[in-house]
């Protein structure tokens, strides 16, 4: 039953807050201290999500059902409400509603109908991380190639260089977004295609797109061969090791306690000793193999006789298996996978380095720090499986 005026006038505050359901997702929620909020739940994207509409009684019945209409409609036109309200009152609170921001954050409104969750999200924190800062309250109209070149050279001093052609992209398109509603006459950001520093090509091939990555994991998640196997390819992007350190982890290396894996110096590329903080989905997978290996001396040893680790084609094999070429991933890639989506995420390069073991040049100062940044990579670890997971749990 749809709501009143005297209904929503007389509803009093109880000990827990409540709800009081209007028509097509609108609602009044009613706290113990006798605030009354409107609320409107929706779906968007597949994600449910709500906004605030007002307080009653300054926003009354009538006027909180226009505001509910009113959203619906952005819904019908694949808007999400919630984003464009955010580029609104940065548009009220902005000294130029056509500043940068405010056009780009109305443009990934638009836009995000038609990503998946975990592409839109990628895409608006690049540009909170990286554009706004610097041109982001700049009027559109008045931002010129120079200073665009500007923000993407501070890009590639941190070492971001992938991200910065991709930043490039995104800053044109919104452009052409602004062009097209009246609000800036052409596209700057076109001429520096060729003025910025090359992507790095790896010598592996890898995935780097967040949505690819995610079909990637759950592709994994069904591999079908051998369960050694699986679990080995299945461990190897939370790891994120060299395939031989990979194949020929020891269980005597592995410590469940500390949550470590040490790797000795005799089995690292630059023969230096290196750890791995092991984030629980890592405990969890190892765990897993320990019930079936955990009486021989390798982690992953070989179909054919325990003495020996696995094959050193294994893991690219099943990624064969599972469809992917080797000029699209390979078991090396995963390194490059996590430097590329780690630089992104804000991560400092130099602990980034340490866990992929890239040793300095002073090889003997490096032994002796083979655990640096150890509380630091234990939390960088954490984050990047939970990211995983996440990306693993999206469907498109």
């Amino acid at each position: 039953m749809s709501l009143s005026q005297v209904k929503c006038k007389n509803a009093k505050p109880k000990s827990r807050t409540y709800r009081l359901f209007d028509e097509k997702g609108l609602y009044l929620e009613v706290t113990p201290k006798d605030q009354k909020w409107w609320r409107l739940k929706y779906r968007f994207n597949g994600k449910e999500k709500r906004i605030s509409l007002g307080v009653f009684p300054e926003v009354g019945l009538k006027e909180v059902r226009d505001l509910r209409d009113d959203a619906r409609q952005h819904l019908r036109n694949n808007v999400d409400p919630s984003a464009l309200r955010k580029a609104r009152n940065l548009s009220n609170t902005s000294t130029d509603d056509s500043s940068f921001e405010v056009i780009a954050r109305e443009w990934h409104a638009k836009q995000s109908s038609v990503w998946s969750e975990s592409y839109s999200v990628d895409v608006m924190q690049r540009m909170e991380r990286n554009a706004f800062p610097v041109i982001g309250q700049t009027p559109i109209q008045e931002i010129t190639a120079a200073e665009i070149l500007e923000m993407l050279r501070l890009m590639e001093k941190r070492g971001l260089r992938e991200t910065t052609h991709r930043i490039r992209a995104i800053t044109s398109q919104i452009f052409r977004y602004a062009i097209v509603t009246g609000r800036a006459d052409r596209d700057p950001a076109i001429d520096l295609v060729g003025s910025l520093a090359p992507r790095k090509r790896n010598h592996y091939a890898t995935i780097t797109d967040p949505d690819k990555i995610g079909q990637l994991l759950r592709a994994m998640d069904g591999y079908e061969g051998e369960l050694v196997t699986g679990i080995a390819l299945r461990l190897a992007p939370y790891v994120f090791v060299r395939p031989g350190e990979l194949r020929r982890a020891e269980w005597s290396e592995i410590d469940f306690k500390d949550k470590l894996w040490r790797i000795p110096a005799d089995k690292m590329k630059k023969e230096v000793a290196h750890v791995v903080p092991l984030a629980l989905q890592s405990i969890i997978l190892l765990k897993e193999i320990q019930e079936i290996t955990g009486n021989g001396r390798y982690v992953f040893p070989s179909i054919r006789t325990p003495l020996r680790p696995m094959s050193e084609n294994t893991v690219n094999a099943a990624l064969r298996r599972l469809g992917y070429q080797k000029e699209e991933m390979t078991g090396h890639g995963f390194r490059a996978m996590a430097s590329t989506r780690l630089n992104e995420m804000g991560w400092k390069s130099d602990i980034i380095e340490r866990q992929l073991a890239h040793t300095e040049k002073n090889l003997v100062r490096a032994a002796y720090n083979h655990a640096e940044y150890l509380t630091e990579r234990r939390k960088m670890m954490r984050e990047w499986a939970d990211y995983l997971d996440s990306l693993k749990h999206v469907s498109n």
